[in-house]
C-alpha cells in the first residue's frame, strides 16, 4: 500500500483570511524615493504638507503605500 506524503501548507496554500498582501502596507523613506522617483527633500515636503501619510515605529518612518499610490494617481505633487 502506498502512503500519501503529508502536504505542507505554504504561503500560496493559505486560506484567503490568512493570505498576505502581495505588496507591503508601508515602505521606508529610501524605498518610497525609489518607487516614486521623487527626491528626498520633496518627499519630506509632501509628508510635512500632509500629502503623504506616515507611520512612526520606533525610529523608523514608514510611508503608506496607499498614500503613495494616491499621490501618483492624482498627480498632485
Amino acid at each position: 500500500m502506498h502512503r500519501a506524503k503529508p502536504q505542507s501548507i505554504g504561503p500560496g496554500d493559505q486560506p484567503a483570511q490568512y493570505a498576505l498582501p502581495l505588496e507591503p502596507l508601508t515602505v521606508r523613506i529610501p524605498v518610497a524615493i525609489r518607487l516614486t522617483g521623487i527626491g528626498r527633500s520633496k518627499l519630506y515636503e509632501l509628508i510635512k504638507a500632509g500629502q503623504l501619510q506616515t507611520v512612526k515605529i520606533g525610529t523608523a518612518t514608514l510611508v503608506t503605500m496607499a498614500s503613495l499610490r494616491k499621490l501618483i494617481e492624482n498627480g498632485s505633487a
